[in-house]
This record gives C-alpha cells, structure tokens and sequence, in this order.
C-alpha cells in the first residue's frame, strides 16, 4: 500500500528552486555528477525502433540532467522511457496498417493483440514520465535554474 500524498521532490530541485515553506532537506544520497551514456539502441531494439530511442535520448538526456540532476548512475528510468516509446511507435503503426480488428482463429473478427500491449506499455510509460517528471503537474513544479552555461537546454 502507497504512502499517500505527493511525491517527494529530489533534495537537488528543493534545493535550486528554494524552499520557501523552510521544510527540513532530508539527507539523502548524493550521486556525484557522472555523464549520461546513451546505450547501445541495436541491442535490444530493431533498426527503426532504435532511430526513435535515440532521437528521444537526444532531446532528453541533456534536458534532464540540467533540469532533475538526473547522473548516469539513475539513467536507467530514461533508458526504459525511450525505448517504451520506441515500442509505442512501432506497435501504433503495425495497428494503423493491420487494423484494430483482425481475423481470428475462428474466422471471425477480434481485437487486434497489439492494443492490449499498447495499453500496457502507455501504462509504463505514464509511470516513468512522473518519475522523469515529464507530465505537466510534474513540470509545473520545476522552476527554471539559474545558469551562465551556454549549453543550457532552458535557453
């Protein structure tokens, strides 16, 4: 059973964006500063579906790293975002060409497969979208931090 409430905000952004109810900062793990590695898409995807991971990796992992502190150490949530969405991909146009109802064993027409396991990576990918903060109520809760670097994706 959950513990109820909202989701605890990481010790990074409550320190960055301040903290103006003066709520203790919970002393939490700190994981040092390590560089986002994009993986190696071809292992566990087809050629297209990589395509999509890695464009999707492209636009995130920078954005993420400056806007949650995420380090490579807590890729993995990204890792399985991008290719949950590579797998979105694929099996929405598999559907569109196949169709919602297919052919059964019987002759007749049933549902095609391919929206049950849509359903359920759409549900892994609603899940990981919170914990990346990538849903507007999460994103509304990140303030834009205060940089001087050039690269910065908020620029």
């Amino acid at each position: 059973m959950g513990s109820g409430g909202h989701n605890r905000k990481p010790a990074l952004a409550v320190v960055r964006e301040g903290n103006p109810g003066k709520r203790p900062i919970k002393d939490t793990v700190v994981l040092p500063p390590t560089k986002l590695v994009e993986p190696d898409w071809d292992l566990a995807l087809g050629e297209v579906e990589a395509k999509v991971a890695s464009e999707l990796w492209a636009k995130l992992a920078p954005t993420l790293a400056v806007s949650i502190g995420l380090v490579g150490a807590q890729q993995e949530s990204l890792v399985d975002y991008c290719i949950t969405w590579a797998r979105i991909a694929e099996n929405e146009a598999a559907l569109t060409s196949e169709g919602m109802l297919i052919s059964g064993a019987q002759g007749g027409l049933v549902k095609n497969p391919r929206t049950t396991i849509l359903n359920q990576y759409r549900s892994n990918l609603r899940s990981l979208m919170a914990k990346l903060g990538l849903t507007p109520a999460d994103a509304a809760g990140i303030a834009r931090p205060e940089s001087s670097d050039e690269d910065d994706p908020f620029d």
